[in-house]
């Protein structure tokens, strides 16, 4: 659906910083444009749980699946340390609620949440960037985190059964027979390597871009993500 033209109005500049490897804690912003900020530590067993959600991923297809599960799993770990849970799906339904969240807000913690997310590996089929704009007025702006899809990660190495190289007089001499017993019991030893290497993703594009909107759903609830071209196009869910 194509989303209201008034969405997130605002003309803040804002920025964040990514986060370390294994940082704990998460900068969370709130009541606007940023305006309230906590940082949140956020529990190793919710991470746990995070984590398990994005590892039964097994494509990008499902990894983007899995991501908006996770943000919205992410807000309620941060719930108990800010109000954001008031927090209602566009700008309207919690006006003037402590803990409220304009584009802004989702934008810039999705985008944190996002980079931890990357910083730990969880993210095997994409990569984080940076919050990027929609403005089809030039009072009217709407702002979402954004990611890409990556380069498929390379296939898991088989068991080495066939690592010494077959001699050279072997090829020739199986020309010469009739040797199908022979070419059976070598023939996985040889071939297994080929079929590994350079086989077809069905779906993977990689270098598309995304929105990950969290603006969009209630606090908790899985972000929207759609392709970054049909979000900058004024499409999402119709909230205002």
């Amino acid at each position: 659906m194509r989303a209201a033209l008034l969405t997130c109005v605002s003309t803040w500049l804002f920025a964040w910083q990514p986060l370390a490897h294994g940082a704990p804690a998460v900068e969370v912003c709130f009541n606007y444009g940023c305006a309230s900020r906590v940082e949140v530590v956020l529990a190793e067993d919710g991470l746990a749980d995070v984590a398990d959600v994005l590892a039964q991923a097994t494509d990008a297809d499902s990894e983007r699946a899995a991501i908006a599960r996770a943000v919205g799993m992410m807000q309620r770990l941060s719930a108990g340390q800010a109000p954001i849970a008031a927090d209602r799906g566009g700008n309207y339904r919690d006006d003037d609620v402590e803990g409220r969240m304009d584009c802004i807000d989702h934008s810039t913690t999705t985008t944190r949440f996002l980079e931890l997310m990357a910083a730990r590996g969880w993210l095997r089929f994409h990569r984080v960037l940076a919050v990027e704009r929609r403005a089809p007025y030039l009072v009217l702006q709407h702002f979402s985190a954004v990611i890409e899809e990556a380069a498929a990660p390379g296939p898991q190495a088989a068991a080495p059964v066939a690592s010494a190289p077959l001699p050279d007089y072997i090829a020739p001499m199986l020309a010469l027979c009739d040797c199908g017993d022979v070419l059976a019991d070598i023939g996985p030893a040889v071939m297994l390597r080929p079929a590994l290497e350079g086989a077809p993703v069905p779906g993977h594009n990689p270098g598309a871009r995304f929105a990950v909107d969290s603006w969009f759903v209630d606090h908790g609830e899985p972000a929207v993500v759609l392709p970054l071209a049909e979000w900058l196009n004024g499409e999402g869910p119709n909230v205002q």
